[in-house]
Formats: structure tokens, C-alpha cells, sequence
């Protein structure tokens, strides 16, 4: 007489859901890590900058066209161990190629989300000012010579693990880079457009 087999019960749909569960939490962890951005109310990525935002200097001649207000800025997402952060704005096409530094900025809270208007057009009192190549400790704004192809002006804002205090103030785009090193968490970058004539 043959022996009568008994099959012990099938786990797959244990195993489904739990993979599914996996799954599922998977997404939801990639939904939740949205990217470090970085954007302005005043222009979108890659388009013209508003004629405001544009430079203007006294000893400028000709003269670049602005009012030298420095755009307002929003950011989310920065990585969680920010401990400052770092803005630099360099014009690539500037110095007839050689690149032109409008703005550099550190040591900014990391409870910061943003910038208003014009907040960046004086010396800074919550943040360090760097050295840009008109000498200033603040913002200057576009000046594309009127003749060239748009200039393409890079702001890229850093989120640091450096604290507050940890360099001095005065730096350029170059040495600040420089001590970022190994310090840099995360960048976002918006790019503008300008030269003398294109401003909408």
C-alpha cells in the first residue's frame, strides 16, 4: 500500500506580500529623497535675468544696464547634516573667456531657505562676504558687454558641513572652493542670461 504524502503549505503568498512590503517601502524611500534645488521667483533655469538683477557701478563704463539687486532665491532639500551654506555666481563667458566671479557668500545659517531680494546687494551681517572681481563683499550683478552672445551666469549654492566661524572672511571664488574641500555636501545651481540689450 503506498505511503500518502502530505505537502506542507505553500508560502508564496506570504512571500509575495512581504516582497511587495519591500517594495513598496523602496519607493516611498526614493519619493521622500527629492533632490537639493535651487530656484528663483525672478527667472526660470536657463532663462534671461530680469534687467534689475543686471549690475551697476558707478566706474562701470559703459555702464551694464542694472539696478544691481541681487534675485530673490529658495532652496529645499538640503542634505540633513548641513551645517552652512555657500554661494558662488561665476560668469564662464566673462574676462573674454577666462570667467568673471559676481558673487561669493559663506558661512550662510543652515536654517536658511532662501534669500529676499536685494538681501545679497549690501555687505552681509548674517553671512560672510568673499571677494568677487569688482572687489566687493556682496552680490554684483550681470554686465555681458552689449555685442557678445548671452553670458551664462552660474549660481550655484553649496551645502557645507563646515560651522559657522571656520574661515575668514574675504575669500575668493578659488581659495573658497579650495577649503570646501572635503567639506562640500551637496550642490544646487540655477543658470541666468544676460548681455547688455537681451534683458526682456
Amino acid at each position: 500500500m503506498l505511503a500518502r504524502r502530505t505537502s506542507s503549505p505553500i508560502a508564496f503568498p506570504f512571500s509575495s506580500t512581504f516582497a511587495l512590503a519591500v517594495v513598496a517601502a523602496s519607493v516611498s524611500a526614493a519619493c521622500a529623497a527629492e533632490p537639493f534645488t535651487l530656484t528663483s521667483s525672478a527667472f526660470a533655469d536657463g532663462a534671461v535675468i530680469p534687467k534689475k538683477y543686471a549690475g551697476y557701478h558707478p566706474a562701470r563704463q559703459p555702464p551694464c544696464g542694472g539696478e544691481n539687486v541681487s534675485p530673490p532665491l529658495a532652496w529645499s532639500n538640503a542634505p540633513t547634516a548641513t551645517k552652512t551654506f555657500a554661494i558662488v555666481m561665476q560668469d564662464p563667458d566673462g574676462g573674454r573667456g577666462i570667467g568673471s566671479n559676481h558673487w561669493v557668500a559663506y558661512d550662510i545659517p543652515a536654517t536658511r531657505t532662501g534669500l529676499r531680494e536685494g538681501e545679497a546687494s549690501v555687505s552681509p551681517k548674517e553671512w560672510v562676504g568673499g571677494k568677487n572681481n569688482v572687489g566687493t563683499d556682496y552680490y554684483f550683478g550681470p554686465c555681458g558687454p552689449a555685442g557678445d552672445s548671452p553670458h551664462h551666469y552660474i549660481i550655484t549654492l553649496i551645502a557645507t558641513s563646515l560651522e559657522p566661524g571656520q574661515m575668514k572672511p574675504g575669500l575668493a571664488r578659488e581659495e573658497l572652493l579650495q577649503a570646501l574641500r572635503g567639506k562640500a555636501l551637496a550642490p544646487a545651481t540655477i543658470v541666468g542670461k544676460y548681455v547688455r540689450g537681451l534683458e526682456p
